[in-house]
């Protein structure tokens, strides 16, 4: 038997109705409690919420009529009003415990501000977003950005119930209920030292022996894909306090910022480890190459360079020794602020799958500038170790997670809560 889950339903009433009374009546069919929120902006809705716009309204700081106003004049302000409302409203509701789910349905604005409440939901919430926008590429990453939010392509526009619009509805309702009755709670229990290790294609030989030997050494690896979202995720969770450590392997995000790649994670790569202090150690993959799939543009700029063409998506274009000075100066600077223990390890017979002798993307002259550029702008040059393996092994991986466990060991022995008293 299912167990009564509640749901809100975040919606605007006044450009939608029979579609989400639809929505309420699946939700409540299948044994769920839905919880209607409205958030209408530009019109009186045909009827009520279960959470009025008035009181989303009124809770993000304006009255109802000041967002209508707001809404023809200043629609910012007025969407940014009913986001703080509803998203307080929501906390709530959660606080009260009758929240296990959250589903958005409508176009552009809804989607907005559907994904935004979403956004301030703890990570394993079933999140749904049920829009035509699902789909826009110059919008998504606005919508999703680096939460656990699922977006479901409707196609069509949530407007006026048909055939069509009616399956993609009961599909989406169908996903949220699913999610809801699988779930396991946001309460995820770890019973080990979480220790997140940042992974691409290039550097998995390594990524996955290391897991392996992370857990015989007694920690739980989280892997963390960095192709400029994963890795801005890890970024965000080691902030969260979610890990007690980092494998960074994969640290080509800094260059992909540098020189707008596809990969791009932000300006921020290595500032959470960095300020929070926990054990790092570091590794040059992907510091090698930069994604300029897709990109004519830079694709004609780098037409001098070894280009390895994985697909139509994912071409990487070997990086010069100039921009390898470049990164290497960002990410001395950001090492020499760290608060905790860090290691560089330097595997000088090549740093990714691509970057070995043989292949055309090897270039240990350009690697040596970086080295060499990196130790002169350390205050702690030691740190750089320089290992004679490949870091596409496993005997690299090894080195890595021994150099781990070594700085984990000696950052607890120091920690406030294992000092003597």
């Amino acid at each position: 038997m299912t167990t009564k889950k509640g749901i809100v339903i975040v919606c605007n009433l006044d450009t939608r109705g029979e579609d989400i009374v639809f929505v309420k009546q699946l939700i409540a069919n299948r044994g769920h409690e839905p919880i209607l929120l409205d958030f209408s902006m530009e019109e009186p809705p045909p009827f009520p919420g279960d959470i009025r716009t008035e009181d989303v309204a009124a809770r993000g700081g304006l009255s109802i009529e000041v967002v209508r106003e707001k809404y023809r004049s200043d629609r910012d302000t007025a969407t940014n009003n009913q986001i703080r409302g509803a998203a307080a409203i929501v906390q709530d509701l959660l606080a009260e415990g009758r929240v296990h789910g959250i589903i958005g349905i409508g176009g552009g604005t809804a989607t907005l501000v559907a994904t935004s409440i979403m956004k301030q939901l703890p990570f394993g919430m079933p999140k749904l977003m049920a829009s035509p926008m699902a789909a826009h590429p110059a919008y998504i990453d606005k919508y999703v950005g680096t939460r656990d939010i699922t977006m479901h392509h409707t196609v069509l526009d949530i407007v006026k119930m048909n055939p069509l619009l009616k399956a993609q509805i009961i599909n989406a309702v169908g996903a949220i209920c699913g999610m809801v009755e699988m779930t396991q709670g946001t309460k995820i229990i770890f019973d080990k030292p979480c220790v997140a290790i940042s992974s691409f294609g290039f550097g998995e030989m390594a990524v996955q022996t290391a897991i392996g030997m992370l857990e015989e050494a007694g920690f739980t690896p989280i892997v963390c894909h960095a192709q400029g979202k994963g890795d801005r995720a890890m970024e965000e969770m080691i902030r969260d306090g979610a890990f007690h450590g980092v494998l960074d392997i994969c640290t080509g995000g800094i260059m992909e910022h540098l020189f707008k790649g596809n990969r791009d994670p932000g300006p921020d790569r290595l500032m959470a480890a960095v300020e929070t202090g926990i054990p790092m150690v570091l590794a040059p993959c992907g510091l090698d190459i930069l994604s300029y799939g897709g990109r004519a543009d830079m694709l004609e700029r780098t037409k001098d360079r070894v280009q390895y063409v994985q697909d139509a998506l994912r071409v990487q274009v070997r990086t010069t020794a100039d921009e390898l000075r470049q990164a290497a100066d960002v990410i001395a600077e950001r090492l020499n602020r760290a608060k905790g223990p860090w290691t560089f390890l330097i595997p000088l017979k090549g740093w990714s799958s691509l970057d070995k002798e043989g292949r055309p993307i090897f270039d240990p002259v350009a690697d040596a500038a970086f080295v060499a550029r990196l130790k002169e702008k350390l205050e702690d040059p030691a740190r750089v170790n320089e290992v004679p393996l490949h870091l596409y092994t496993p005997e690299f991986a090894r080195v890595a997670v021994d150099e781990f466990v070594r700085l984990h060991a000696a950052s607890k022995a120091k920690s406030p809560e294992t000092a003597e008293t």
